[in-house]
Parts: C-alpha cells; structure tokens; sequence
C-alpha cells in the first residue's frame, strides 16, 4: 500500500522526542503509524516515504500544506533550521519538556522521572539568539512564491528542505541570528549579483560565489564575516570594493572581513579547504561568559547560544557543588575543549583544584591560553586519554571527586565510559546536548552503582527540536559489583 519515495498527505496528531510529528492512518490490520520530522500537532503536511517498518513507517516532510491552528503570524520567514518558528515559545517548551521525560522513562528505565526532574530553563533569548550562520548561494533557487525550481538564478540563503542543491533566498530575517545582517542580506545578494560573476551551481561544481558565515558577538555587538568563493574568473572580483561597500553598509558593526577561496568540490564552506585573506579588520571578536572573555575566531567551536550556555554551566556547577563543598577533592572537567565549564568554576571556587582533560592537543592549547587571559588558577589542562589518565597522572588516583562530563552529540562510547566509572568520582554532572544518548548512557552509570539524583533541561535552541539536560549521579555507597 506505501512505499519508499511515495508522497502522501497526512494529518500530524501528536509529538514525539526529537520534533518528530506523529500521523496514524487506519488500515485493514489496525492502525500504521507515521513519523515526521519537523512537524507538529495540527498540521496537514506532505511527507516523503523513507523507510517502512511493520508497525510504522519514517518520512521526511515535503511541505506544510496547513498550519496547526496553534501557529501564529510573525514576521520572519520560516527556515528548515527552524521548524517551529510559528508555535509559542510556551507550547514548545511543553511538549520538549514532556518527550524528553518520557525518552528517560523507556530508555534509561527511570520509572519516576517527574520526581527527580529538577528544572526547565529557558533561553534569555527567544529571538535573534544565535552567534553564527552560513547562508549559501546558489544558482538554482527554489522560488517561495510560485513553489517552484528555477535555474540560472542568483539565490542566497538556506538549503531548501530535503535538498542539496537548491537555496530558498533570505528575504527578511528569520527570527534566529542577528536582525540587522539578515534583514540587509537582500542588499547584499543584489551587490554580489551585479559584479556578472555567477553563483554556484551545486551539480556541476561550477560558479564563484559559495558561502557567506557570519559570527557574532553579543558583548562587543560586532559582525565578522568570510566570503567563502571559488577561483573561477576570481581575477573580475574587486575585493577591495566589496569590503568598502559592507563598511559603508554595515559601520561600527563590522569588526572584520575575510575572502576564502575554496575549490575543494565538496559543499562546506570550511576555512582550511581554501587559502583566506583578510580584507578588513581584525580576525576574531570577543565574546563574554560569565565574566570571563574569550576571543573566537571564523573556525573556533563556542556555544551557539552564549546567552543559553551561561545559564546551563551554572545549573551543572550547581549540581558540583551540591551538599559537598567539593570535599576538598579534585573536580575533574572531562571533555573539555577549550575549557569553558573549568575555567567558570575555578571563578567561582577558588579553593578547588581543578584539571581540564581532553584527547585533542589544539583543544587543550586553547583552554591554557583562555586561562592565562583571565588570569584564571587553579586550573590545570591536560592532552590525555580518559582511559590512560590514571596510569599517566598516577598523583590523582583516589582523589577524583566529581567528574563533569560534556561530550559530543554522539554521546560517550560504551568502553569509554567504563573508563569513566573507572575514575571512581564520588559524583559525575554530565551535559548533554543530545538527550537520546544521555538516556543511553544513564542505564549504564546505573547499573554500575550510580544513582541519578537530578535532571535539567535547558532550552538553548529555541523554534527547533533541540534540548540539552544535565543530570547529576551520586554514587551508591551501598553498591556491589558483579565479578565477571
């Protein structure tokens, strides 16, 4: 009856973990449910067949052909980055909240999950929240009004959904980075159309213009900006002009401009796949956390929401310091990347010793170099394997108190969190920017005599699926291994 690749029509009824729309159909053998990304209640959609399963089927959505009568009229345009743009902030926070309870209730068994639930935090920032986008150009469009591909045009903006080849322009700003830049973007596709050098075409790998990212500091309220391009006809490209056309456009604002050029055929617009200049200004801006300052450049990892990230370091320390005073114990930041989360709490305990560990060397160069610009102590970074840290540092076996954990998306490895447990921290505060995997991963700490004391969420993607949670385990002192 349904097959892959079919388009239908359906009508999402419920949410799932994840911003999955869910539409239930009636069959000859009962109801076959559908999973749709980016939807919601309410919404008559058309949806792509991905996969079929028995009971249900995956689909990708095509388009909304209804919106959910919840939906209200903003003045953004909607993006596929930010599927829930129209809902309240307040509905998408209800049903983030309750999908996320409930992945801990069927995945990490946590029976009771409203009881140990602790806090929903929200971002300061609903709108305009965000400190970096890249738009991309395109020479095949995808036109908003007639719902319509058309070739040898000029578009800047977003990837059309379920698409890597056709870019739906940025009229107006849509609600998610800095207001100003979006809204003058239009300015800037009709500039960089007027030079006759063409955008790229995705298929054939031809064209000049590519890329533009642009970061953002909330503290300095400045722009840098990388015009990422290929080398084709480059030689009728007057940088100099375009530079002094975005100061004019732009003033105060634009703290720096870089040219990329960047002939690498897959699509990204990554700074070390081509050689960069820089046209204008300086190479990075500065951004405030917590009363420490870090300077962040075109290519450095930072948090996409800092206003967001401040709140969720100081919900996670709070889960450090809980009922201990720390107990005159090393506090270990494992995953630490550039230092973020230790250098904040070595502010904000002075007393503490505190150690950074990370397996990416560049990382660790940066947190030491974060720390002596804000004359942070008592805080050391090290360029160490979990596993092997012991053995490396033996002066810190039995003196871990607590571990604060903050790996990537894809969660901790089985064998690499063993090697955790292993450290045998009295506590472990673990952040998480996929829940999914945290649930995963709570089973395990779980079941080797960790108890989960408390779960957060903080909302720090506002209008899209994305939550993070912090949970703090304790471990149980009454707890016995089983001897394999």
């Amino acid at each position: 009856m349904y097959g892959k690749g079919q388009v239908i029509e359906l009508e999402i009824s419920a949410f799932a973990f994840g911003g999955k729309g869910i539409a239930k159909v009636a069959t000859e053998n009962g109801d076959l449910v559908f999973f749709v990304e980016n939807t919601f209640p309410g919404q008559i959609v058309e949806a792509r067949i991905e996969k079929k399963r028995k009971k249900y089927v995956e689909c990708k959505l095509v388009q909304i052909l209804k919106r959910s009568p919840q939906e209200l009229e903003l003045p953004y345009q909607e993006i596929s980055g930010a599927p829930y743009v129209f809902v309240p902030i307040e509905i998408q926070q209800e049903y983030k909240q309750t999908s996320t309870l409930d992945l801990f209730r069927k995945i990490a068994n946590v029976k009771k999950v409203e009881e140990i639930f602790d806090e929903y935090i929200t971002s300061p920032l609903t709108f305009n929240y965000r400190n970096k986008m890249e738009y991309s150009f395109s020479s095949i469009e995808h036109d908003l009004v007639l719902n319509e591909e058309k070739d040898n045009a000029f578009a800047l903006g977003f990837k059309r959904r379920g698409t890597w080849w056709k870019v739906e322009s940025l009229n107006k700003e849509s609600g998610l980075f800095d207001e100003e830049l979006e809204n003058k973007l239009v300015q800037i596709r009709t500039y960089l159309e007027k030079t006759g050098l063409a955008a790229w075409h995705p298929p054939k790998k031809t064209g000049f213009f590519r890329h533009i990212v642009v970061r953002k500091s909330f503290h300095q309220d400045q722009l840098l900006i990388n015009l990422v391009t290929s080398s084709e006809n480059i030689e009728k490209f007057d940088a100099t002009a375009f530079s002094l056309y975005l100061q004019e456009l732009l003033g105060s604002r634009l703290a720096g401009l870089q040219h990329t050029v960047n002939d690498n055929v897959a699509d990204r617009a990554k700074i070390e796949n081509g050689t960069n200049t820089l046209l204008f200004g300086d190479w990075k801006v500065v951004e405030k956390l917590s009363d420490l300052f870090f300077e962040i450049s075109m290519e450095s990892f930072f948090q996409t929401n800092p206003k967001s990230a401040e709140l969720l370091y100081n919900k996670a320390l709070d889960y450090v310091f809980e009922g201990n005073a720390l107990d005159n114990k090393v506090v270990m930041d494992l995953f630490c990347g550039t230092g973020t989360i230790g250098q904040i709490l070595a502010k904000r305990a002075n007393t503490a010793e505190i150690i950074g560990v990370d397996i990416v060397v560049e990382a660790i160069e940066d947190a030491k170099k974060n720390a002596a610009r804000n004359s942070v102590e008592g805080i050391q970074f090290f360029a160490a394997d979990v596993g092997k840290f012991l053995s490396e540092y033996p002066q810190y076996k039995g003196k871990i108190g607590t571990i604060v954990l903050d790996p990537p998306r894809a969660g901790i490895a089985p064998k690499t969190l063993r090697k955790v447990i292993d450290l045998g921290a009295d506590r472990i505060v673990y952040i998480s920017c996929n829940p999914s995997t945290q649930a995963r991963d709570t089973e395990t700490l779980q079941s080797m005599g960790y108890i989960l004391e408390k779960l957060s969420l903080v909302d720090q993607f506002p209008h899209t699926s994305h939550i993070e949670s912090i949970t703090k385990f304790v471990k149980d002192p009454n707890f016995i291994p089983v001897e394999v």
